[in-house]
């Protein structure tokens, strides 16, 4: 079992990912807003982060909330996670319609949160070929991502599709950029699969 410091931070990580589920939501009430929000949140993390990584001040709050929810390879750098996920979060709000925007959201907010937790908490199984990632972090992406997909498109083969591109974009080694490539690449397979 890991350390309780690591569990409390994976949680914390992950629920505040879990957060970006409401984009479409608040995007299905207004999206003009939505969109005005998400440019401004990051905008202004992205602002505090360079404060506090800069040592020339920091937005007490966020930059608290930054390192206790920070990676380990993050602790001596600029944590880029909310930005990649705010900006994939906005790329895909401003591409695609509405029910792909809100698969693509979903699976970023569940498929890779629920992949972080299961990953890092009950992760024993890591081949070479995850890059470090464990099976049971990638089925429960898998997983996540289906079940969240179906629910929204009664459409198996959509949610088999989402699933399967969702799961295999989270495996791949590219950090942070992850929030940005799997609501992208989940969100055009699912309007190409729906139109």
């Amino acid at each position: 079992m890991k350390p309780f410091a690591v569990i409390k931070t994976v949680l914390l990580r992950k629920s505040l990912h879990f957060l970006i589920a409401f984009a479409p939501t608040l995007a299905g009430l207004n999206y003009p807003l939505s969109v005005l929000l998400l440019c401004t949140g990051t905008v202004f993390y992205a602002f505090a982060e360079s404060l506090r990584f800069s040592g020339n001040g920091s937005a007490p709050l966020i930059s608290k909330i930054t390192i206790l929810a920070s990676h380990s390879r993050d602790k001596s750098r600029f944590v880029l996670g909310p930005v990649t996920l705010g900006g994939g979060a906005l790329f895909a709000l401003l591409i695609l319609p509405p029910l792909p925007f809100t698969v693509a959201i979903y699976a970023l907010a569940f498929g890779d949160g629920f992949a972080g937790i299961i990953g890092r908490i009950f992760g024993r199984i890591r081949p070479h070929f995850l890059f470090g990632k464990s099976v049971e972090g990638s089925f429960a992406c898998f997983i996540a991502i289906f079940i969240s997909t179906e629910l929204l498109t009664q459409n198996c083969l959509c949610a088999l599709s989402c699933a399967l591109v969702g799961c295999l974009v989270e495996i791949l080694p590219v950090e942070d950029f992850d929030n940005i490539l799997i609501p992208l690449c989940v969100g055009l397979t699912a309007n190409i699969i729906l139109n």
